[in-house]
């Protein structure tokens, strides 16, 4: 399909800098079945499920992935920055570098200081090759938890570039960006629609019946890239790597089998368990990489409700929405969303959209 048909016009005061407080009073646009649209809020959701629908979250947990250092080579040194993407062994991640024309391989460079050579070394690479996607593999000298360690100490929360071309990250973001059932080290970015969660909304989704199951989708750099391709066919995603646990799948499997709904909170949870569900539609233990890309034409096999954000124009995401509702469908919605002033992505309101009977 042409990606301009997922393009629209969004103008900057819709972006969120900052999370509704408390979360779940963030607003919430219904999409049914039918396409009718409906105005709510996040606290209103218990009301919107039935007892014996299954919640599932991404209890992924963003780690402080943005790294700013210098590289040095030859006796001269340019600053630079790496968004960590994907962990690919105990010493290494795959990261996106800039300038990464810049970096070639070989090239040392060192994070966390200022460049003199008494503060140079706080947490050091070497760059390997680059990947087909742009990514350079960093080779940290430290390895392991203690690798682990360093970064906590040395990187910064990566702001989706929306957020930190406007302002800088505080305090605050180290909470703000974090779901309150995240536990799994490991993602980039958050995933954003576990954030309008509170303690307060859990004990309610109980008191109704709606089961909570959790999935591990350790989200990359790769999901704020745009589609630079004029066609989806020609687009490649970034792989980010997940798991489902034999537990989690045979809990769901059960839940459909009752009659209940599969609700994925997020495009990352519903990612992952498209990709464990086979052509039975049975959700199945998975664990591994997976770069699926669901555009219009993709048969949703394991997910009936998706809750999600607002999404970026032209991006996989908004592609994603319009294949689980339809475009024309999620192009009134948006439309609905931009008049009426909702915010748009990361620390944005939500929309809870059930699958099209289309």
């Amino acid at each position: 399909m042409r990606v301009d048909l997922f393009d629209f016009d969004l103008p900057e005061e819709c972006i969120a800098l900052r999370p509704a407080n408390p979360r779940d009073s963030a607003r919430m646009l219904r999409v049914g079945e039918d396409g009718a649209l409906g105005d709510r809020v996040v606290r209103d959701l218990p009301d919107l499920l039935e007892p014996g629908d299954a919640l599932v979250f991404n209890d992924t947990r963003v780690i402080p992935a943005q790294l700013e250092g210098f590289r040095s080579r030859d006796e001269n040194q340019v600053r630079v920055s790496a968004t960590l993407h994907m962990r690919s062994g105990p010493d290494r991640w795959k990261a996106f570098v800039r300038p990464g024309k810049r970096i070639k391989p070989g090239d040392r460079l060192s994070f966390g200081g200022d460049g003199s050579a008494c503060l140079s070394g706080v947490l050091d690479a070497t760059a390997g090759e680059r990947g087909e996607g742009g990514e350079i593999e960093l080779v940290f000298d430290l390895s392991g938890p203690a690798l682990d360690e360093a970064i906590m100490a040395t990187g910064h929360i990566p702001l989706p570039p929306y957020i930190a071309s406007k302002r800088g990250e505080d305090e605050s973001d180290r909470r703000d960006y974090q779901t309150i059932y995240a536990r799994e080290d490991g993602a980039v970015a958050a995933p954003t629609a576990g954030l309008h969660f509170t303690p307060e909304l859990f004990e309610r989704l109980d008191a109704r019946g709606i089961s909570r199951h959790f999935v591990t989708l350790h989200v990359g750099a790769g999901t704020f890239l745009p589609v630079k391709a004029d066609d989806t066919t020609e687009h490649r995603m970034h792989s980010e790597i997940g798991h489902v646990s034999a537990e989690t799948a045979a809990a769901l499997n059960a839940v459909r089998a009752r009659g209940g709904r599969i609700v994925s909170v997020g495009t990352t949870s519903l990612r992952l368990l498209e990709s464990a569900a086979g052509e039975d539609d049975e959700i199945t233990a998975w664990s591994g990489p997976t770069d699926i890309f669901i555009t219009p034409g993709y048969r949703f096999r394991a997910v009936d409700v998706l809750m999600t954000n607002f999404h970026l124009p032209r991006s996989t995401l908004f592609m994603l929405v319009s294949a689980f509702s339809g475009l024309e469908t999620m192009r009134v919605a948006y439309a609905h969303a931009i008049r009426t002033g909702y915010r748009f992505y990361s620390y944005g309101d939500s929309s809870l959209l059930f699958r099209s009977r289309r």
